[in-house]
C-alpha cells in the first residue's frame, strides 16, 4: 500500500517538474544565429588570449626558477 502512495507521490514529482521545467524554458529569450556566432567567437578570442598569457608566464616564472636553482 505505501509503495503504490510512494509511486503516486513520485509520479506527480516527475509530471510537476517537467511542466514546470517546460514552462521556465518558454520564457527564454534564445540568442539569434548570428548573436550566437558572436559570442562564440568573443569566447576563442579569449580562451586563445588566456592561453598566450598564462604559457607566458609559465615560461617566465620556470626561467626564474631554473636560474635561481641551476
Amino acid at each position: 500500500m505505501a509503495e503504490k502512495v510512494e509511486k503516486k507521490q513520485r509520479s506527480s514529482f516527475i509530471q510537476r517538474f517537467s511542466r514546470e521545467t517546460l514552462g521556465e524554458l518558454r520564457k527564454v529569450t534564445w540568442p539569434t544565429t548570428q548573436e550566437a556566432w558572436n559570442l562564440t567567437k568573443i569566447v576563442l578570442l579569449v580562451l586563445a588570449v588566456m592561453s598566450l598569457l598564462l604559457g607566458l608566464l609559465d615560461y617566465v616564472f620556470s626561467q626564474i626558477i631554473t636560474r635561481l636553482l641551476g
